[in-house]
């Protein structure tokens, strides 16, 4: 994926992104003899983003999130993020919520095995193999799993009630929204919904399901969502008022 920048590039402008918590200062470069997309991480460039002339740059912040897992692995072994340890890193013995009730993130040590997690009581148990093994990267993916899990099925059970078909449901990191519908019947899903009580998160579904028949918020819209979900108000503000707190959890 990484190749050389030939003379036909064009330098579109600098930009910035976040992927996972981190800050990501990319350059934007177009291309006449592009036919794709392409990303670049250099040690001395850190990343370039290449797209062919008559690619719409808006779609670009879509792309890296897609991409996330391989722009932060790439730009971790070029040393373009800082080796010192987050003054609030995840420790054992401190609290993280999930579906609403706080639980005890408890910390173990086994050579023997790779990394789990599992969920005993009021408790999030972790096996790390390494001694120096993150917390917070492994119980991310736990997390991710479970609220792909979850969301999934409470989207399609939902869906079935109101009456509506969509393409896929796509579980992403997105840092300003908990969910989205796109024109092509795509819903998207925010993975630290897992987080919030569940009929926050049924709220949240029969939101974006309802924008498949109604893609606006006029009245008809919210008469659609009220129907199946009356104490949506209250649910909206829980999310309003525990935005902030939840973005921090797991952020990096």
């Amino acid at each position: 994926m990484v190749r050389e920048s030939g003379p036909q590039l064009t330098l579109a402008g600098e930009r910035k992104t976040t992927l996972d918590g981190q800050t990501i200062s990319y350059t934007v470069k177009r291309s006449a003899n592009a036919k794709h997309i392409r990303l670049e991480v250099r040690s001395e460039t850190g990343l370039t983003v290449v797209i062919p002339n008559s690619y719409d740059a808006r779609y670009i912040p879509d792309l890296l999130e897609a991409k996330r897992e391989w722009i932060l692995s790439k730009l971790a072994k070029y040393g373009q993020f800082p080796s010192h340890k987050i003054e609030n890193e995840l420790k054992s013995g401190d609290t993280l919520p999930y579906l609403g009730r706080d639980l005890e993130v408890v910390k173990r040590q086994n050579h023997g095995s790779g990394d789990s997690v599992r969920l005993e009581r009021n408790k999030l148990i972790v096996v790390l193999r390494a001694e120096n093994g993150r917390l917070d990267l492994v119980l991310e993916q736990w997390y991710r799993m479970q609220a792909a899990e979850l969301i999934r099925e409470k989207a399609e059970k939902a869906g079935a009630r109101l009456g509506l078909t969509y393409n896929r449901v796509i579980i992403r990191g997105q840092k300003t929204r908990w969910g989205s519908c796109s024109h092509k019947g795509n819903l998207s899903f925010n993975w630290k919904l897992i987080m919030a009580p569940e009929p926050v998160i049924d709220y949240v579904i029969i939101h974006e399901l309802a924008h498949l028949k109604e893609m606006n918020h006029t009245k008809r819209f919210w008469r659609l969502v009220a129907e199946h979900c009356p104490r949506w108000r209250e649910h909206k503000k829980w999310l309003k008022d525990h935005e902030t707190e939840l973005a921090d959890k797991l952020s990096r």
